[in-house]
């Protein structure tokens, strides 16, 4: 049986509705996908990398880094283009561009196998949560990702989303 996929970011989360909402899903182990694990700012500091991994140790959830999955540079850079052209902020994006998913599935996703990123985590875990900044899932990568576990293997996912 596979575990369950939750995913979660940052933006529109306060600190404490952040870890509590990881703590009712019952996420055993969160899988940082991100490439670069600071944020700008006092509000989301909470997400910086030493500060994020002391508290999931408190709450006893283990904290993996699959920088592997995160998107290169280049693919970020077709994201951050079609953002520009859009006059879009990265904190209010509602999608991914059609360039930035393409490129992805082309990167990332191409050698992705489901089944080992999954065993590598351990046979005792039952929610994974893949994390990332982005408020909404359609607007990142870690939607992409989780639709891949689901279709590779029948996941459930389930997209926390800030209050």
């Amino acid at each position: 049986m596979s575990p369950e996929i939750v995913t979660i970011g940052v933006y529109g989360w306060g600190e404490e509705a952040f870890f509590a909402a990881l703590t009712a899903a019952r996420v055993d182990v969160f899988c940082d996908v991100r490439a670069r694990r600071g944020l700008r700012g006092a509000h989301y500091a909470f997400a910086n990398s030493e500060r994020l991994q002391a508290r999931l140790a408190n709450l006893g959830i283990r904290y993996v880094h699959c920088k592997e999955l995160a998107p290169a540079a280049e693919i970020r850079s077709l994201q951050s283009a079609a953002d520009r052209s859009g006059h879009t902020r990265k904190r209010d994006r509602r999608a991914l561009s059609p360039a930035f998913t393409d490129a992805y599935r082309r990167g990332p996703l191409a050698a992705f196998d489901s089944a080992a990123f999954l065993s590598g985590l351990g046979t005792d875990v039952t929610r994974v949560v893949l994390f990332c900044v982005e408020g909404q899932p359609e607007a990142c990568h870690r939607a992409l990702l989780a639709d891949r576990l689901a279709a590779d293997l029948g996941a459930h996912v389930v997209h926390l989303l800030p209050p």
